[in-house]
């Protein structure tokens, strides 16, 4: 009788866990973010992106669009960590404040000219706010790590399994961004021999959060039985790491993604996989709900 009523709560609980649930600021950081970004660009459209002698307000823009939206779609996908309340103030307030400094960093210092990343001069305060910057990028990424793990424990698994393995893949594909982003903070730039850009591995990674999620999401919904449902997860995340550690290869070569050669035609190949993967679940999903109906 203990074990049913146990097992019953928990299936309360696994049908009660949304979306958002619980992440109003989180979400509300998210969309500050949006919105310095909008703000930067009617600038830029006025005034122009160079702001002498190094600043570039363009930066902020792709800056704290990209942060907030993935603050935004962290939001979201927090709810199915099974975290205990403690844990779940933890990560939300600390990647809060985090992130607001990094609002502050990158947008006021390039309004101000400088570029906060890698300072040049000798003004104690852009060599502090630089400094202070390095140091909440590392934490931004000890504190995602945090997250992280808790989708790898069999609590979160049970909540939602397939969801779960779906978001799993875009932890993976997100600590390849970091891993990305400590890479053009140790090249000094984003650039890597003749034409590698370091910064398509650093993007498509977070994208994940997005992608990969969203295909298990509507698998959910699908016809599809629950096996076939995780091996179209599987197959699809696979796919996108594939193309990832592609695009990190290349660009170690010191070669451009979009030349015509084997590895960018596989990375292509890689993501266009996923994409089908994306249309197929889709397709299935419009056809549970018309047959729902």
């Amino acid at each position: 009788m203990d074990h049913e009523s146990s097992k019953s709560g928990f299936e309360r609980k696994k049908r009660a866990v949304q979306f958002f649930e619980g992440e109003k600021w989180l979400v509300l950081t998210g969309l500050l973010g949006v919105l310095l970004a909008v703000l930067s660009a009617a600038w830029v459209l006025l005034y122009g992106g160079a702001v002498p002698p190094n600043g570039n307000v363009t930066n902020a823009i792709s800056f704290d669009a990209a942060l907030g939206i993935f603050l935004i779609s962290t939001a979201a996908i927090v709810p199915f960590s099974a975290m205990g309340a403690k844990g779940r103030v933890f990560f939300r307030w600390s990647y809060i404040l985090l992130a607001l400094y990094s609002y502050f960093a990158e947008t006021v210092q390039n309004f101000r000219g400088v570029n906060p990343r890698f300072v040049k001069g000798d003004s104690t305060f852009d060599l502090t706010v630089g400094s202070i910057f390095a140091f909440v990028a590392l934490l931004l990424i000890l504190s995602y790590l945090f997250l992280a793990i808790h989708y790898f424990r069999r609590k979160a698994y049970m909540l939602r399994p397939n969801l779960v393995i779906g978001i799993r893949y875009a932890m993976i594909a997100i600590i390849c961004s970091f891993a990305a982003g400590i890479w053009i903070s140790v090249n000094q730039g984003r650039i890597v021999g003749l034409h590698g850009n370091i910064i398509w591995l650093h993007g498509l990674g977070f994208h994940a959060i997005q992608a990969v999620p969203i295909v298990a999401w509507l698998s959910e919904r699908s016809l599809l039985t629950t096996k076939s449902q995780s091996r179209l997860i599987h197959l699809t995340g696979t796919a996108y790491l594939l193309g990832l550690i592609g695009i990190g290869w290349q660009t170690y070569l010191g070669h451009s993604i979009i030349e015509w050669s084997l590895l960018p035609l596989f990375v292509s190949g890689c993501f266009l996989f996923s994409l089908g993967m994306g249309a197929l679940v889709l397709h299935k999903t419009a056809i549970g709900l018309t047959f729902r109906k």
